[in-house]
């Protein structure tokens, strides 16, 4: 019995099924439900937002203990740099070189002839490939390539040291036999390929994805590419369950926990749907309050209800002073969820510091859980926390919330740079959740956990301020 392993892009893609943005907190969570059922490989989208995409990608390096985390390198060499060293303390890791290799794809999405692309990607897999022990060469819209350039393409991958070839079936204009077809051509062109592994990204515009993977499975195929969300592509469910009625006499499985697979993508449906109820921890407002309608001209009245939109419930006087700084903010710039979100925390409930931090120690590496020692003053009183977690700040939350001695539902979570170069500020958003009623805070450093842990203290002390 051969075995089949599954790819999955759900986090890849980073979206819901309406196109929403899945948040910080959310991407992680699925990952971990991923992780628990033995997905052979989670893919991440390559790096656009340095300091939120790296953190995340070096959170997932620490958690994940049986699936192998992917990122898209890049097309660049100091991008690939950088998606490498995201994932460089991962147990086990892969690099994958994405890049078109059809006439259509070449020309008007790269911009480039047919010789500049070989050289591409000779020289992108050859770089990642010095980064990094296993890379992938990601051949897109690769059913409508010429033949003779996808032949000269993937031997030229996989010479500069790729160990995985991925054919994209991105236009979804492919049927099973001519899949068959392409890929017993790909041998016969190119020998080196028996000693690597073939996957297939099949999509189901035709109703064909599942009978594209058993032609490309029959053909030598190692591995497909799935989504466990609502995407064109071939879905997770189906996939497995077409293994489980017939793998058998196909002479193929699937490793990962079948019996749990259910339960689990219906946990991921549920996260990343766009309108949830408020009692899910995974509730991304900003996601929500994307189009509120405000501009430099609204009034107050129009503030008030966008503060509302976004799940807070605001005094007169602390609408005032939203209202205040979203004016000077409008002046300078355009003002939408987020930033409306951050003015928020900055101006709402400022409130005496009932919990001030004194010193913080946190330990992660791919050889230790993670763990974090906090040390905060409460009005004279040094407290300490000590606490491992999923990630460093998994456990920095739950090292604080040791030393509060009460659980409050964490609504979201975002980080971003500020300001640029290397000692570049960081910003980090909490969103608390009390009896009903949202707290955010806000923390800047130019180290992203002293950022968090000051914005959940900032959150803390408007609860407590408003407790007592």
């Amino acid at each position: 019995m051969k075995q089949v392993r599954i790819s999955d892009v759900t986090l890849r893609e980073g979206t819901t099924h309406k196109g929403a943005t899945l948040s910080f907190k959310e991407k992680i969570e699925i990952a971990k439900l991923l992780d628990r059922i033995g997905v052979d490989v989670i893919e991440m989208a390559a790096i656009e937002n340095v300091a939120t995409d790296t953190l995340l990608l070096k959170t997932l390096s620490s958690l994940l203990k049986n699936s192998s985390l992917a990122v898209v390198a890049g097309s660049t060499k100091e991008q690939i740099e950088r998606a490498a060293g995201a994932v460089k303390g991962a147990k086990k890791k892969r690099l994958i070189v994405y890049l078109p290799t059809s006439n259509v794809c070449m020309e008007y999405i790269s911009h480039a002839k047919p010789a500049v692309m070989l050289e591409k990607i000779k020289e992108l897999v050859s770089y990642a490939c010095s980064l990094c022990d296993f890379v992938e060469f990601e051949a897109e819209d690769a059913t409508r390539s010429e033949k003779d350039f996808l032949h000269k393409a993937v031997a030229a991958a996989l010479e500069a040291g790729a160990k995985a070839v991925t054919l994209c079936d991105t236009a979804s204009a492919t049927v099973p036999d001519e899949l068959e077809a392409l890929i017993a051509d790909l041998y016969e062109a190119v020998p080196a390929l028996k000693d690597a592994q073939l996957g297939i990204a099949a999509y189901n515009e035709l109703g064909m994805a599942n009978a594209c993977a058993v032609s490309a499975f029959k053909c030598g195929a190692e591995y497909i590419k799935t989504s466990v969300s609502k995407t064109n592509l071939n879905s997770t469910e189906s996939f497995v369950h077409l293994i489980r009625l017939r793998g058998e006499q196909m002479g193929v499985f699937v490793g990962l926990n079948v019996t749990e697979l259910s339960r689990t993508a219906a946990q991921i449906k549920t996260i990343a749907k766009t309108r949830r109820s408020d009692t899910t921890p995974f509730d991304n407002k900003i996601g929500e309050g994307e189009n509120i309608a405000i501009s430099k001209d609204s009034d107050i009245s129009e503030i008030s209800k966008a503060v509302k939109e976004l799940g807070y419930t605001l005094s007169d006087d602390d609408i005032a002073k939203v209202y205040e700084a979203f004016l000077s903010t409008a002046a300078k710039k355009d003002v939408g969820a987020k930033e409306l979100e951050a003015i928020v925390a900055s101006e709402a409930l400022q409130v005496p510091p009932t919990y001030k931090l004194t010193s913080y120690v946190i330990n992660s590496s791919n050889v230790i859980a993670p763990t974090a020692h906090i040390v905060v003053d409460k009005k004279g009183e040094e407290l300490c926390g000590l606490s491992t977690g999923d990630g460093p700040i998994d456990a920095a939350l739950l090292a604080l919330e040791q030393i509060v001695g009460c659980h409050y539902e964490l609504d979201d979570f975002q980080i971003q740079a500020v300001t640029e170069g290397r000692e570049a500020m960081g910003e980090a958003l909490i969103k608390l959740r009390f009896d009903g009623v949202l707290y955010s805070g806000r923390g800047i450093s130019t180290d992203i956990m002293g950022a968090s842990i000051k914005a959940y203290l900032n959150a803390l002390n408007k609860i407590v301020y408003e407790e007592d």
